[in-house]
């Protein structure tokens, strides 16, 4: 019999990082303590300190292994996670455009079959909710955003679809995405998007940051080609 886990857990990357854990499946409460301690960091950083990459319940700490190591970096975070829970920024909220015909979200009618609701239904449920930016990961601007309603949370298919077109609204589990370049993907393709995920900007590469609410607005087909999306 397993023994329960405990948390906050340690562990060390590499000679350079340190992975604090906080569960192991995605929480709203985790991610508190993920973006409190990713707050603490910014405001006290420790010697050594380099950066800090926010995920759904990690936060991985890099430092600078000539003046610190990991220990150094354990003492630190345990000494800032003692002080109280800061609360999080609100996010800005952003809203992105989707457009769920056949040949936009070709797994539509496969969500409605698994879930037992009407394709309206599914759309309108994946309309209604407030998605949060949990974090970015696997390529260039892909924002995993949490707050997919329980009813539409399904597993992964068991086979990959190919060549998923950029601007894909995607869902998994109880995360949705919106695709940003055209590739493989194994989650449940709703619909496609013409807002721009990525800027173009250097100094600001996406449109979402790590916090932000997300909502998503529908348009029909004519509003989608007329954005120039497709002919």
């Amino acid at each position: 019999m397993k023994g329960t886990a405990i948390f906050p857990r340690f562990r060390a990357v590499a000679d350079q990082a340190v992975l604090v854990e906080f569960a192991e499946t995605i929480a709203e409460e985790a991610y508190a303590q993920v973006m409190s301690l990713d707050a603490r960091l910014a405001l006290s950083p420790f010697l050594g300190f380099l950066e800090a990459v926010p995920a759904q319940v990690s936060l991985l700490v890099r430092f600078d292994a000539r003046v610190a190591d990991h220990l150094d970096v354990v003492r630190a975070l345990t000494g800032l996670m003692q002080r109280p829970l800061l609360p999080r920024p609100d996010g800005i909220l952003r809203t992105v455009e989707v457009c769920y015909e056949p040949e936009f979200g070709p797994d539509l009618s496969l969500v409605a079959q698994q879930t037992g609701l009407s394709e309206e239904a599914v759309i309108n449920k994946h309309l209604a909710e407030t998605y949060r930016v949990f974090m970015y990961g696997f390529a260039p601007g892909y924002a995993y955003l949490a707050g997919v309603a329980l009813a539409l949370h399904l597993p992964r298919k068991p086979t990959a679809r190919r060549d998923v077109p950029a601007g894909s609204v995607i869902i998994a589990g109880g995360q949705c995405l919106i695709t940003t370049l055209t590739m493989p993907t194994g989650w449940w393709i709703l619909g496609r998007s013409t807002t721009a995920i990525l800027t173009g900007d250097s100094l600001r590469p996406f449109l979402f940051d790590v916090g932000d609410h997300v909502r998503f607005k529908r348009v029909d087909r004519a509003a989608f080609v007329a954005r120039g999306a497709v002919k």
